[in-house]
C-alpha cells in the first residue's frame, strides 16, 4: 500500500497533469471571486465578519463549477426528471453529446500537431489547413449532386485532401530549401482565413439573397448524422476515436512511423541510416495537414453547416494547447479534446445560468497548459518526489 501512495504521489507525467488541471481550477475559483462585485464587497468588513466572505465566495463558486459540471457532464436534475417520467433520457445525455460536439473537431487538429511534434517538426498551420479543409468540404457538400452515403464520405475526404495540400506547402519547402515550417505555417493561417473571407461572398458559393458572408448550406446527404432531439453530437466524435486508434497504429507500428520517430528524435543519424528526411518532412506535414483537413470538415458537416468567416472558429490553434496537454501521444490528445470539450460545454451553461464570462473558461484552459509546460511548477508546490518513470524532460517533440 505504501508502495502503491508513494507511486501515486511521483513526479510522473499523469500526476503532474492532473494536479495541473487542480491547480488551474483553484486560480479560477480565485477569478471567479475577484470578477463578481458583490462577494467582492464582503471582504471589504472581513476583519470583522470573516464568514461573510467566506460563505459569499464559496456559494459563487460552488455554483459556478456545478453549472460547468453540469453543463457539461450530466445535470442530477434531468436524471430526476427522467427517472419520475417527466423528462427523456436524452435530456440526461444532452451535456455529455455538447462535451463530444465541441471535442470532435479538436481531436483532429490536436493529432496534426502531436503527429508533426513527434516528428521533430512544430505545425503552427493547422488553423490554416482546417479553414481550407473546412471549404472544401463544404464545397463538396453543396456542389456534387451525390448519393447520401458517397456524398458524405465524397465531402470528408475532399477535407482531408485539402488540408494535406496546404500542409503540402510547408513540408516541401522545408525539404527542399530549409524554409523554417513555424514561419510558413503562419503565413499560411493568414492565407487561408483571407481566402474564406473572399470566397464566401463569391458567386455560386454565396448563399442566394443573401447579402452577408455565408455559403449555401451543405446538403443532407453531405451531413454527419447526428443523434437527434437534444444530443447534437454526431458521427464526427466516432471518426476521431478511428483516427486516433489509426495515428497511434501509424506512429508505433508502421514503417513510417518508425522514420518519423527516427528523424524526430535525430535527423542526422536517421540520414545515415539511410533514411530520406526530406521525403519524411513532406510526408509528416501531408499527413499533418489532412487531419487538420478532416477536423475542419468534421466542424462544417457535423455542426456548422455552411461557411462563414468564423466557420472553423480556433480549432487549430486550440489543437496545439490539445496536443501539448496530451503530451503528443494519441490517446492522451483525445483525452485532452475532450476535457477541453467539456470546459467549454460547461463553460456555456456557467455563463448563462451564474454569469461568469466564458472568458474565463479559456483562462482555466490557458492555466492548465501553462502548468503542464512547467512541470518543475508544479513539483515544486506539491513537493512531489522524484520518479523513475517520469520523463517531464523529453523535449516536446519527443512526448511522453
Amino acid at each position: 500500500m505504501s508502495h502503491f501512495v508513494h507511486n501515486l504521489w511521483a513526479a510522473n507525467t499523469v500526476t503532474v497533469t492532473l494536479l495541473s488541471v487542480l491547480l488551474a481550477m483553484v486560480i479560477g475559483a480565485v477569478l471567479i471571486v475577484i470578477s463578481d462585485p458583490a462577494v467582492l464587497s464582503t471582504f471589504s468588513y472581513f476583519t470583522a465578519r470573516p464568514g461573510d466572505a467566506m460563505n459569499a465566495s464559496w456559494t459563487l463558486v460552488s455554483t459556478a463549477y456545478a453549472d460547468l459540471f453540469k453543463g457539461a457532464i450530466v445535470d442530477p436534475a434531468a436524471i430526476t426528471a427522467w427517472a419520475d417520467g417527466s423528462g427523456t433520457w436524452k435530456q440526461v445525455f444532452a451535456p455529455i453529446s455538447e462535451t463530444l460536439t465541441y471535442a470532435a473537431p479538436l481531436v483532429f487538429t490536436g493529432l496534426s500537431v502531436a503527429v508533426a511534434f513527434r516528428g521533430g517538426l512544430f505545425n503552427i498551420g493547422g488553423q490554416g489547413q482546417a479553414i481550407i479543409g473546412t471549404i472544401i468540404a463544404a464545397m463538396a457538400g453543396f456542389l456534387l449532386p451525390l448519393p447520401p452515403v458517397i456524398h458524405l464520405f465524397a465531402a470528408l475526404l475532399a477535407g482531408a485532401l485539402g488540408g494535406a495540400l496546404w500542409g503540402f506547402v510547408p513540408g516541401i519547402l522545408k525539404a527542399r530549401t530549409g524554409a523554417h515550417e513555424v514561419i510558413v505555417t503562419i503565413m499560411l493561417n493568414y492565407t487561408a482565413n483571407l481566402f474564406l473571407g473572399w470566397l464566401i461572398l463569391q458567386k455560386g458559393i454565396q448563399q442566394p439573397g443573401r447579402s452577408d458572408a455565408i455559403s449555401k448550406t451543405v446538403d443532407e446527404s453531405a451531413q454527419l448524422p447526428s443523434f437527434g432531439g437534444e444530443l447534437r453530437a454526431n458521427v464526427g466524435i466516432i471518426l476521431a476515436v478511428l483516427a486516433t486508434a489509426g495515428v497511434a497504429w501509424l506512429l508505433n507500428r508502421s514503417a513510417f512511423g518508425f522514420e518519423l520517430r527516427a528523424v524526430g528524435h535525430n535527423p542526422a543519424a536517421a540520414k545515415t541510416a539511410g533514411m530520406s528526411v526530406a521525403k519524411t518532412y513532406t510526408m509528416l506535414m501531408v499527413t499533418a495537414g489532412a487531419l487538420a483537413g478532416l477536423g475542419g470538415a468534421t466542424q462544417v458537416l457535423g455542426t456548422a453547416h455552411a461557411l462563414t468567416p468564423q466557420v472553423a472558429g480556433n480549432i487549430g490553434f486550440d489543437g496545439l494547447l490539445v496536443a501539448l496537454l496530451g503530451r503528443n501521444r494519441p490517446w492522451g490528445t483525445l483525452l485532452a479534446a475532450i476535457l477541453f470539450g467539456a470546459l467549454r460545454a460547461g463553460g456555456n451553461r456557467m455563463q448563462s445560468f451564474t454569469g461568469i464570462s466564458l472568458e474565463l473558461v479559456t483562462v482555466v484552459q490557458a492555466l492548465i497548459v501553462i502548468f503542464i509546460a512547467a512541470p518543475a511548477l508544479v513539483k515544486a508546490i506539491f513537493r512531489l518526489r522524484a520518479a523513475r518513470t517520469a520523463r517531464l524532460g523529453a523535449s516536446m517533440a519527443k512526448g511522453w
